[in-house]
């Protein structure tokens, strides 16, 4: 015979009965199994770019500093700062007084050795005399010549005045150039290369290049030249990237970013959301979707990234379904629900 006896908890208004006895209790209801909601993607291969990305300053292809070997009073200035000139043309002249002379006494030479030259010619001054008044004579041209350089000062190159560092009328005393003249067209840009990628980057590969100064647009650029040697403290080398700059938009000086590919993999692709970083270790992983409704926690290894995508090179097979939004909730093995719309 079973026996039992009940309580009566009197309290606050209200009364509550507690039974108690031999008999079998109620059992505990079961815990109920969480079903995780996720949004997933399924894995396919595309074509994913190698690049890497780098930033230096513009450079001139070329800088010259235009002076005269021979100090004298500036007489004419063609050209100020910011002009743009043409090889060739005259940017400046000096005192001519000794030029003047020296013309004189070259076109005194030139006739002495025109007559010279045609008593030899018909036996009236022997082969020594004459060669002694040609060589006075070429000495002189070049003297001459040499002169009129640096007397009638020309641009060696073509681009953009950089600097003017005197004014008509003072005393040039070779102390610093009289003109900066600075080529853009090309420019030239100095990139520091990873060591890692030496032997990926080719000469004749193309850039693309953009520019603070200029945004929203790109510049396309050609690697002209490799250096040979890494430098130790940075583990890069230099790489000489040419410009045509054919609308002389880009400037020396001007901050830019360049872009090198090395080539296209042929990899899966998965947005950043989809890759969960395992703190402490810096391991990477993904949920993938079994067929049975659960997630396996999967390490992957990890390519290049490009607009809020990671390439992903193993670990991910074609046509698996991966987590991209809900990852953060889950533990391998759990159940999940799939809701994409």
């Amino acid at each position: 015979m079973k026996s039992y006896f009940r309580t009566i908890i009197l309290g606050l208004g209200a009364a509550a009965i507690v039974s108690c006895g031999g008999g079998n209790s109620t059992p505990a209801p079961e815990k109920q199994e969480i079903i995780h909601n996720v949004e997933v993607q399924t894995a396919v291969y595309s074509d994913v770019p190698q690049q890497s990305y780098y930033s230096t300053n513009i450079e001139p292809f070329a800088i010259n500093n235009i002076a005269s070997q021979s100090s004298g009073r500036i007489r004419k200035i063609n050209v100020e700062i910011g002009d743009y000139v043409t090889k060739g043309q005259i940017l400046a002249q000096l005192d001519d007084f000794s030029l003047n002379q020296m013309a004189l006494q070259l076109q005194n030479d030139s006739t002495e050795y025109a007559r010279t030259k045609s008593l030899h010619e018909m036996g009236g001054v022997s082969k020594s005399d004459f060669e002694a008044v040609e060589l006075g004579y070429k000495v002189r041209k070049t003297s001459y010549e040499n002169l009129l350089e640096n007397t009638i000062l020309r641009a060696p190159i073509t681009g953009f005045v950089t600097a003017r560092n005197y004014d008509v009328g003072d005393m040039y005393t070779m102390s610093q150039p009289l003109f900066t003249v600075q080529q853009v067209l090309p420019v030239k840009l100095l990139v520091g290369v990873s060591e890692s990628e030496y032997t990926k980057v080719k000469k004749g590969d193309k850039v693309d290049i953009t520019v603070d100064a200029i945004p929203g647009r790109h510049f396309e650029g050609k690697i002209s030249r490799l250096y040979p040697t890494i430098n130790p403290s940075t583990h890069t080398f230099q790489a000489e990237v040419l410009v045509p700059n054919q609308d002389k938009v880009l400037r020396p000086g001007m901050y830019a970013r360049i872009t090198i590919t090395f080539g296209v993999n042929h990899s899966i692709v998965l947005p950043d959301q989809a890759i969960v970083k395992q703190e402490g270790t810096g391991q990477k992983y993904v949920y993938v979707v079994n067929a049975d409704g659960t997630v396996s926690f999967v390490p992957v290894q990890l390519g290049v990234h490009n607009d809020f995508e990671y390439e992903v090179l193993s670990g991910v097979n074609d046509g698996d379904n991966v987590v991209v939004k809900g990852a953060s909730a889950l533990r391998d093995g759990d159940k999940v629900k799939i809701i994409n719309k």
